[in-house]
């Protein structure tokens, strides 16, 4: 298994605002040093994810405000509990067995360090979603 966790490892973004130090907090240390990279390299396909979920839901996405898109955004992570499952399974897929092992220790804390992150991701990007619907 050394051989996919390496190339895991290998693949992932360096985020060098993701600090982590002797005071950073365990689960913080796997925020910065696992989930940022993971959900920055799986960046494109949250969005054609998302954008999928849009579309099956009716698009109506696309004619809210901004505002409203934000927190559609949101709400869907939060209360559509397929499509949470389904994006935790596109990151949680990229952990070593390291990062796994660490991760069934404590997952209701890091799900939701994993969400929120999801989430940002999402809105950062509304730009995109906007210009490339899912086909």
């Amino acid at each position: 298994m050394k051989d996919r966790d390496q190339f895991l490892l290998d693949l992932r973004p360096q985020i060098e605002s993701a600090t982590v130090n002797a005071s950073t907090l365990p689960d913080e240390q796997f925020q910065n040093r696992t989930l940022r990279p993971v959900i920055l390299l799986q960046n494109d396909l949250l969005l054609e994810a998302f954008r999928n979920y849009v579309q099956k839901h009716k698009n109506v996405f696309y004619e809210m405000s901004i505002e409203k898109r934000m927190a559609y955004i949101e709400n869907s992570i939060q209360k559509d509990i397929k499509f949470r499952n389904s994006l935790k399974g596109m990151v949680i897929g990229q952990f070593t067995i390291e990062e796994y092992t660490y991760y069934i220790t404590n997952s209701s804390a890091l799900n939701k360090r994993m969400m929120n992150l999801v989430k940002e991701r999402l809105q950062s990007n509304i730009q995109l979603l906007d210009s490339l619907p899912a086909v």
